[in-house]
């Protein structure tokens, strides 16, 4: 089973039922998939088959979705780009994955025309000028020969920044993604009759795995909104009916403080509100209920290498354990927090997060190094570190990895450290997160100037905007005479936050 034999499993059962629903209009599992195989047959005239990478990026349309079918029905590999990325960031992920075609949204024809790959690229969704359109090549696309897929074969590339600053690349199988879906599915106990609403990146992998995924398996409509904006978002809700949402906490806390005439929304059609990339404290989590008028709120936590597949905070322990992660892992995944290397953590006691997945990734593309590192015995080494409350729940309280979590976007400090001392006039640069009260962290990074260097907080921010995605660049910058080291030449970042909250 797969997504392919899913889409087509749904064509033959509901063919004129809404597969997508997009600006109001409908898009039948019939129309998506015809789609599919026109884009899967000029694919094939390109010279795609078995293995080979197609990257995609783009925002939540119905192209993103034809694309992704097509590229699978192909035997490709899909590589989702985030499209908030700039041109260098994009064009690493381009090389290192071999892709031999780039599909991009019209819209982000500025960072397509940066790019330094001799690759071939097509823009989807709106004509632009320089470009072929997808669109229009389908029209005449050569006849589709189906392909074999196997349950082991790769179906994507989830590209997640990695602590050496260069992102690294989880390889996920047809059989893993299905497996996040079904547990995505199960968990919320999804059917035929439910409509997901899209406005989170569908590129990312819970909202493309867990929760596009999850829908597709149970035959249900996906309701995209091209971008999040608290308006639309509530205006999506009301009028599609949805019963499904999935986001970061900052999404649903600014159109409570952003809409004035909030309560005027009809959001009774809403059964499940999920939220991940952060935990929400009690406080939150009572005015958040309160103006939603629900107590259907599940948190979620996992990684993109596990699928992602990791625990859920069930609605019942929202307020009473509002800050963890749960207790247990979800359908198909197994959890243990280990004190040492080969001792399990007791409650009351801190250890970091391992856990199986049946959703796991085979490993990272090209580094079977990080691969290794990354295992103990088959578990995956999540790198947080959690405490065990006195009931066995989970609480997060650091990261192994040096990695901030701001509006659920994975941030690794050595990335931006990285990009800003290449920044004339920098001496050497340390980057933190700090605790923010809705977006969870966002990014500070303290500064050393050369000396008799003439730099300062504009020329860093105008150095970063072409080279770092918008959400990396910090939000703080401070210019400090030296920063604390040890003994051994490490910076202390502890010392660096005690210094942020003085």
């Amino acid at each position: 089973m797969n997504l392919v034999t899913i889409l087509e499993s749904n064509t033959r059962k509901s063919p004129e039922k809404d597969c997508l629903r997009a600006n109001g209009q409908g898009y039948s599992y019939l129309t998506v998939k015809n789609m599919a195989v026109k884009t899967a047959g000029l694919l094939q005239y390109m010279g795609i088959g078995n293995g080979d990478r197609i990257a995609i990026m783009s925002q939540n349309t119905v192209s993103f979705v034809v694309a992704l079918y097509g590229s699978l029905m192909a035997g490709g590999v899909v590589v989702p780009i985030n499209h908030k990325l700039m041109s260098p960031e994009v064009d690493y992920i381009l090389s290192h994955s071999e892709t031999k075609i780039f599909l991009f949204d019209g819209s982000l024809v500025g960072v397509a025309n940066k790019l330094s790959t001799g690759i071939r690229k097509i823009a989807m969704d709106s004509p632009t000028e320089g470009h072929e359109c997808l669109d229009d090549l389908i029209t005449t696309a050569p006849v589709f020969s189906p392909v074999d897929i196997g349950d082991d074969d790769l179906a994507e590339i989830l590209y997640t920044s990695g602590t050496t600053g260069k992102p690294k690349g989880c390889m996920h199988t047809h059989r893993g993604v299905i497996m996040s879906g079904m547990t995505g599915a199960i968990t919320m106990k999804m059917d035929e009759d439910d409509r997901l609403l899209m406005a989170m990146p569908i590129w990312h992998s819970s909202p493309l795995n867990n929760w596009f995924a999850g829908i597709q398996f149970v035959g249900g409509t996906t309701v995209l909104l091209r971008e999040y904006h608290p308006l639309h978002f509530l205006q999506a809700i009301q009028q599609e009916k949805c019963t499904i949402y999935f986001g970061a906490p900052i999404s649903y806390i600014m159109p409570t403080q952003m809409i004035p005439n909030f309560d005027t929304f009809d959001l009774s059609s809403m059964k499940t509100w999920i939220y991940g990339g952060g935990p929400i404290g009690a406080e939150m989590v009572r005015m958040i209920m309160s103006k939603y008028k629900s107590d259907r709120f599940y948190q979620v936590y996992g990684m993109t290498e596990s699928g992602p597949t990791g625990t859920t905070l069930m609605p019942k322990d929202q307020v009473r354990k509002a800050g963890s992660i749960g207790r247990s892992g979800l359908p198909g995944c197994d959890i243990i927090v280990m004190k040492t290397e080969t001792e399990e953590a007791l409650p009351g006691q801190i250890g970091e997060i391992w856990l199986k997945a049946d959703s796991m990734m085979k490993g990272y593309f090209k580094d079977p190094e990080a691969t290794r590192d990354a295992f103990e015995k088959k578990w995956y080494k999540t790198g947080d570190v959690a405490r065990l409350d006195e009931d066995g729940y989970l609480f997060i309280v650091d990261r192994t990895k040096d990695m901030i979590v701001t509006g659920g976007e994975n941030v690794y400090s050595k990335e931006v450290e990285d990009t800003i001392a290449a920044c004339p006039g920098v001496a050497t640069v340390a980057v933190i997160g700090i605790p923010h009260v809705e977006w969870g962290e966002t990014v500070a990074a303290f500064i050393v100037s050369a000396k008799d260097a003439e730099i300062n907080e504009e020329k860093i921010r105008l150095f970063l905007s072409d080279k770092l995605a918008k959400y990396k660049v910090p939000r703080t910058i401070q210019f400090v005479e030296n920063l604390p080291y040890t003994p051994s030449g490490k910076i202390m970042k502890y010392k660096l936050r005690e210094q942020y909250k003085k």
